[in-house]
């Protein structure tokens, strides 16, 4: 265990007692066992008597069966099973094992002392210790005794409520005790603080409601003065982070705060000390109110030192000065990033990198323009229309068919670099429709529908409707489909156990994702979590069970019906049906960046690294310098030495460091806390030790590293830890010089992606992002697809490692859409087992050292041909320069001048022959003079040459490299 009290026994005797202290947190201390050794010889005590065990002491009586010395008393043992990472950590019952001679010879039971307690010899307790600072109790974890509260509450009889300002190097952990400092201490008084010029100063009061509820907390603050007519810092320079905030949208908001009775709320505050404040003594005052309830104050000193601190405080983590990046709008403006062109306005067209949409007067797209070669390379003149028809919100009753009319048309309310923004008023059958459309550089757009109600309606159903191109609709994946090649039919309904809101449709060069979203819509949780916080239904689309979606082909359209189903409309009534539409491809595919960027996954010496032909490292956590799990702030300095480094041999390095959970050694864990679950997730505890003893239980526990004691707590969702993870990422980038960032499912939305790329492309020009996501089309997780879960994160990411329990032996289409990146603008990696190599190279895929397989032959080899200087012509063109005529045999062509690179791979279930037809003049070859060979590849393939025409042998599962070029012939 991690507690334990030093007891010594100064005598010679068959029982001692003794009386431990501990005021312990825990709420029922009798149901857990507790372990005596001799300090000495690590023996265990068992002739053992636990007298009294309550919160506030325990009376014991044992055998000190060495004799005189010191024994601990460990009070908190526990069990740990299940698995490492996450295990199963137990608090044993206690356990009877006295002999029955021992109680007897000294006149005890196991229920108690029978009258000998007075009679034994005491022993004393000389200290109660913990196994290090972190696990420590003392001292806001030190319990004040139920009488020691009565009696602090009885010193002032007609307060509702107390107040106790506390300093912030002592965050207040507990809400149903109080401290023991505070017992001693009293309520009310001043805190008084040192603060330097130009420092964001940190404080807190607790909050105890120990007669009523407490309903509405507000607070006042004076300014701060020097003197009545002294230089001062003005009132408005106060935060308190738990009744108003900046969201991670920019948005301020207000938080109503109740404390319930008995319980403890800390109130975080912060001020801002101007840099020029003249230094010396000053002094405010500080009122709580409680709706019916009256109102507390406390004071406050703050002693302002000559000396300026640098960034308000935020390089020294204890400081808690970062505090105030919860509230930053960093990043956020309608500014663009590459390789993303402006968005452009035209009469009814908005246009992005790459893509067209025409609206019409409602402000619906009619036609959506694809210019993306097949190939994912480069863009064309000559686009491809997406839709067959016009995106539509329908309406049907016993009067007919409506659509969304609106004589009016749309009016463009913004136009920037970053986005336009259009609406339009109008009708759909017998209800008012208000839209609003708003497209970002991206190619996302999202679609606000507000439908009211001016009389009461009977309505069959209100369904979205998406035609696509039956050539475009070549694949899908999502609402429970697993991405490949699309069904001929399909349905869907809603279900909360699936982590399904919408469905990506398309060929590699055009389609889109829709989804449809509830007004009070939060991003649920992922990996394993999904079910502690899933998805909320979106009332509307949803409609109590009777919404769903269609899929079906029908002419030349793949037509997609998104329905809610029958409903009545009462008078004034309004429903929002809002989806979005991500139309893809987001940008060209980067070959150049896939041949040249070489991934190294790990923490190493940088020299090793480097001899394995890698450069650029990605730094996980549990490493000596990001040793804690999305809070790498700790070991700056040896970050910034290793990263230096790093730049000098020409190499990058990124870092692991998300949102999804964070480490209990966040210098902030207790104050995100108390702001209920804005920020950490509510759950059922458990977890790691330090999770059980010092957290109020209501958690989920994420991961564990045993060795850091690193215990992490799951996120809530989207909040404003993302501005904090924000300003966390502009800090590290501007203070460490970090190349980028290595993602590990993203727990946050498009905007903090988008607000995440801004950030390192204006610090870091060339940063880059890469996103790992094991496969979550299972039980847990919702059966959601990496891709269809991830896409709307795409556009800003550089490289994508899908993952763990990926089946590398499925089909061809649905490595192309689940697993390479490609129709998305994307390129990736594999890792399950290492993937399959042969099969890879098609996409321009290898596996990542060191985590499994080993792509050094092949990165060998893609330099000794010359890649980076090839032009990837994937098997999916139409025009594709080689071509096996085999769908189970496929070929993707790397061109370069009088030279080509062809990758053969197999899906078919027994070896094969094939014959490769080559168009020549797309190679710039001549097939007289013409050579094909297979160079050896080390733990690939061996060496071999074959003759033009003649048929290529491929073994099941694998393949060949074949380069083409001039020769002898033959």
């Amino acid at each position: 265990g991690n507690h334990r009290a030093v007891v010594r026994v100064d005598v010679t005797g068959d029982a001692v007692r003794v009386r431990i202290p501990w005021r312990r947190r825990d709420q029922d201390p009798e149901q857990r066992g507790l372990i005596i050794l001799d300090a000495a010889t690590g023996i265990r005590v068992d002739n053992l008597v636990r007298v009294d065990v309550n919160r506030a002491f325990g009376d014991l009586i044992y055998q000190p069966a060495t004799g005189p010395g010191e024994y601990h008393v460990y009070y908190l043992p526990h069990t740990s099973t299940g698995r490492r990472n996450y295990p199963t950590v137990e608090y044993p019952p206690p356990v009877a094992t006295a002999e029955e001679e021992w109680l007897r010879r000294n006149g005890l039971s196991l229920e108690g002392a029978q009258g000998r307690w007075s009679d034994l010899p005491e022993a004393e307790v000389v200290e109660i210790q913990a196994v290090d600072e972190l696990n420590s109790f003392f001292p806001m974890e030190v319990i004040a005794t139920r009488e020691e509260t009565e009696a602090l509450a009885q010193r002032d009889p007609n307060a509702s409520f107390l107040l106790f300002p506390e300093d912030r190097t002592r965050p207040i952990r507990m809400v149903d005790d109080l401290p023991f400092r505070w017992a001693e201490r009293g309520a009310g008084g001043v805190l008084i603080g040192d603060v330097l010029r130009g420092e964001f100063y940190v404080l807190q009061i607790g909050v105890f409601a120990h007669r009523e509820r407490l309903e509405d907390l507000q607070t006042a603050f004076t300014d701060l003065l020097a003197s009545s007519d002294g230089p001062r810092i003005p009132a408005a320079n106060f935060t308190v982070f738990n009744l108003k905030g900046v969201d991670s949208k920019g948005r301020d908001f207000v938080t109503r705060v109740d404390v319930e009775k008995g319980k403890v709320l800390p109130l975080w505050i912060g001020v801002q000390i101007p840099e020029d404040a003249e230094p010396g003594r000053y002094q405010a005052g500080i009122t709580v109110r409680a709706q019916g309830a009256g109102h507390q104050e406390v004071g406050l000193v703050l002693r302002v030192s000559d000396t300026v601190i640098e960034a308000a405080g935020d390089d020294e983590p204890w400081r808690l000065s970062r505090l105030r990046w919860l509230n930053s709008r960093i990043s956020l403006d309608d500014q663009i990033v590459p390789p993303f062109t402006p968005v452009r306005v035209s009469g009814d067209t908005v246009s992005v990198l790459g893509r067209r949409v025409t609206l019409d007067a409602a402000g619906f797209p009619t036609g959506i323009e694809s210019f993306f070669a097949p190939e994912m390379t480069h863009l064309v003149e000559t686009p491809r229309q997406l839709l067959w028809g016009p995106v539509r919100l329908a309406l049907t009753d016993d009067d007919g068919e409506w659509g969304v009319e609106s004589p009016g048309g749309i009016e463009f309310m913004k136009e920037t670099a970053g986005v336009a923004i259009w609406q339009s008023h109008g009708s759909l059958g017998p209800l008012a429709a208000e839209v609003r459309g708003e497209m970002e550089f991206d190619g996302n757009i999202e679609f606000q529908v507000v439908l009211r109600a001016d009389e009461a309606a009977d309505i069959d159903d209100i369904r979205l409707e998406i035609p696509i191109a039956l050539d475009v609709a070549r694949y899908m994946m999502g609402m429970g489909y697993k991405g490949g090649r699309r069904p001929a039919s399909y349905e869907w309904s809603w279900a909360v156990e699936h982590n399904q809101d919408g469905a990506w449709i398309g060929d590699v060069n055009a389609g889109l994702q829709f989804s449809m979203k509830d007004t009070s819509y939060v991003r649920p949780l992922n990996t394993n979590f999904y079910l502690s916080k899933p998805l909320i239904m979106p009332a509307s689309w949803e409609n109590e069970g009777k919404g769903g979606c269609r899929f079906e082909e029908k002419g030349e359209a793949y037509r997609v019906r998104c329905f809610s189903g029958s409903r009545r409309m009462e008078a004034g009534e309004v429903l929002h049906f809002d989806f979005r539409l991500a139309l893809t491809p987001f940008k060209p595919i980067d070959t150049e960046a896939q041949w040249s960027t070489r991934f190294f996954h790990r923490f190493a010496s940088l020299d090793s690294i480097a001899s394995t032909g890698a450069n650029t490292v990605n730094v996980h956590h549990a490493t000596p310098i990001n040793p804690y799990i999305n809070y790498p702030f700790l070991r700056p300095n040896e970050m910034k030495a290793y990263v230096d480094s790093a730049h000098d041999r020409g190499m990058k390095v990124k870092i692991y460091y998300t949102v999804r959970e964070l480490t209990n050694r966040a210098p902030e864990i207790f104050t995100l806390f108390s702001l209920g679950t804005e920020i950490l997730s509510s759950g059922p505890g458990g977890g790691a030790p330090w999770l059980q003893e010092h957290l109020n239980g209501d958690y989920i526990a994420g991961w564990y590293v045993p060795d850091l004691k690193d215990a992490a707590v799951i996120n809530s969702g989207v909040s404003r830890w993302h501005n904090f993870y924000l300003e966390g990422l502009d800090w590290l980038v501007r203070n460490v010089g970090i190349d980028g960032l290595y993602i590990d499912d993203v727990a946050f939305d498009r905007v903090t992606m988008q607000r995440v790329r801004k950030i390192l492309d204006r610090h870091r020009p060339g940063a880059l992002i890469d996103l790992h996501s094991a496969n979550q089309y299972n039980v847990r997780d919702g059966f959601a697809n990496s891709g269809n879960l991830y896409l709307e994160h795409f556009p800003y990411i550089d490289r994508l490692w899908f993952g763990e329990y990926f089946d590398y032996d499925s089909d061809p289409d649905f490595w192309m859409v689940e697993l390479s990146g490609i129709p998305f603008g994307l390129m990736g990696e594999m890792l399950q087992d290492g993937g399959n190599q042969w099969r890879g190279m098609l996409f321009g895929m290898t596996s990542r050292l060191p985590w499994a397989g080993d792509p050094t032959p092949l990165w060998e080899f893609w330099d000794e041909y010359g890649i980076a200087d090839s032009r990837m012509v994937g098997y999916w063109v139409p025009e594709a320069p080689v071509r096996t005529h085999r769908d189970d045999v496929l070929a993707t062509t790397f061109v370069r001048d009088g030279r080509t690179l062809v990758a053969v791979a197999s899906w078919a279930p027994e070896a094969v022959s094939v014959s490769l037809e080559i168009d020549w003049d797309a190679l710039g070859l001549d097939p007289a003079s013409a050579r094909i060979s297979i160079p050896e590849i080390r733990d690939f393939q061996a060496e071999q040459t074959i003759r033009v025409g003649d048929p290529l042998r491929v073994e099941p599962g694998r393949g060949h490299l074949l380069v083409i070029e001039e020769g002898s012939g033959g």
